[in-house]
């Protein structure tokens, strides 16, 4: 047999497992000793907890990708091609991914080769051998999700991306080549849901030529740029993070599939109690009054301020998607329905009864969610820098939705 690729993966800077490279291009995860028998272990993720508790230590092997908590570290679409073409790396085979990328993940992992190799191995064929000789340096950087945007560090109140990425405490989305003016729709939603009382991080608007570091060529699209700080870093170190795809234990290809609101009330009443179910309804109506029709499971997360307890994250990727797509549906089921024009006070009912939340709660904090909304709405929107277009997209929008009725 070949000798073994080993990763170290680091949690709060202790070892706690490795991911292991087999033959075959099979990889496999497993806890290491210390951690398995350590009652006071920091969480990894509720996907690895089993139904009394304990911890599911037997984890089969994946081929190609690796375990779904790992695969939701990385980024997806044009962002994985680009920090891949850099490294050398196929952008199919994650194990590699983790190797170049793992040093600045989501949450407070640390993932790095064992042997303290700084590239993967070569895989022998000539599409591996013809990107080994197009690299460059690689950015040592994962941030899930598709969009272009990077890891910057605050200083002198410019945002600057750290030349190998590595260590930054705000993320900077770059503008849509496809989508116009989707930075000022974020910081026009985000700042919405400020003002109705949603949990939401510190965020700016900032021109894209101010930002220091970007490698050439990449902030060609636009002029504007979206930023929000990390609410994964702390002047006390990484705070853990996992987001839903990670809880359900599903791979981001199915981040529409697998899952509804319900399951994911279910899991925040189980896990954070009425806090987190009173947050969870002000996003859910807010999200719906918008028209995103894109918010799936990995635009919903957990963080673990101590270590070990689960609180919903504070909410981010807030976009009305409805002026750019012509799409009636949210992106995961409700209860019953995906359809905005039939996500009604029974509906809201309906998936309180199912996830066995208190109704009365639920139903107050939608109601409240869509008074402050509308009066919201009409105070700042002439201040808000949306497109006329999308302005009156979400006006014509919030008529066909039966929750704004609650108000």
């Amino acid at each position: 047999m070949a000798d073994l690729s080993v990763l170290n993966v680091n949690l709060h800077g202790r070892e706690i497992g490795t991911l292991t490279l087999l033959e075959g291009d099979r990889s496999i995860f497993a806890f290491n000793e210390a951690y398995i028998g350590n009652p006071n272990r920091p969480t990894l993720s509720l996907n690895f907890k089993d139904r009394f508790g304990g911890l599911i230590t037997d984890i089969p092997p994946t081929r190609t990708r690796v375990t779904p908590f790992f695969a939701n570290l990385l980024p997806e679409g044009q962002m994985r091609e680009y920090l891949a073409e850099r490294a050398g790396v196929n952008p199919r085979r994650e194990f590699h991914l983790l190797w170049v990328l793992g040093q600045d993940l989501p949450g407070a992992l640390l993932i790095e080769p064992a042997d303290g190799e700084k590239l993967p191995p070569l895989q022998g064929d000539d599409d591996d051998e013809d990107r080994a000789r197009r690299r460059k340096p690689p950015l040592r950087f994962s941030l899930a999700g598709v969009q272009l945007k990077f890891s910057a560090v605050m200083e002198a109140r410019r945002l600057t991306i750290p030349v190998k990425g590595v260590g930054g405490d705000w993320i900077v989305k770059l503008p849509s080549a496809k989508f116009e003016n989707i930075p000022e729709n974020e910081y026009a939603m985000m700042s919405l849901a400020r003002e109705i009382g949603i949990d939401i991080p510190e965020i700016k608007l900032i021109l894209v030529k101010d930002i220091e570091g970007l490698p050439e060529g990449i902030g060609d699209v636009g002029k504007t740029a979206y930023a929000i700080r990390r609410f994964d870093r702390t002047e006390q170190g990484p705070v853990h993070i996992e987001d839903f795809a990670q809880v359900f234990g599903v791979y981001p290809d199915e981040k529409y599939k697998r899952a509804s609101y319900k399951n994911i009330a279910e899991v925040i009443w189980a896990e954070t109690g009425e806090t987190g179910v009173l947050e969870f309804v002000r996003r859910l109506v807010f999200n719906t009054l918008i028209g995103n029709a894109d918010m799936h499971l990995k635009n919903w997360s957990l963080m673990y301020r101590d270590g070990r307890t689960p609180a919903l994250a504070p909410g981010y990727d807030f976009v009305s998607t409805i002026g750019y797509i012509d799409d009636d549906r949210m992106a995961l089921n409700y209860a019953r329905t995906k359809r905005f024009d039939e996500f009604s006070k029974d509906e809201l009912a309906y998936l309180a009864a199912k996830a066995k939340l208190p109704s009365k709660l639920v139903m107050d904090a939608a109601t409240d969610t869509v008074e402050r909304f509308h009066e919201t709405w009409r105070r700042l929107k002439p201040e808000l820098r949306l497109p006329k277009k999308t302005v009156e997209a979400i006006e014509e929008h919030i008529q066909r939705v039966p929750i704004t009725l609650l108000s």
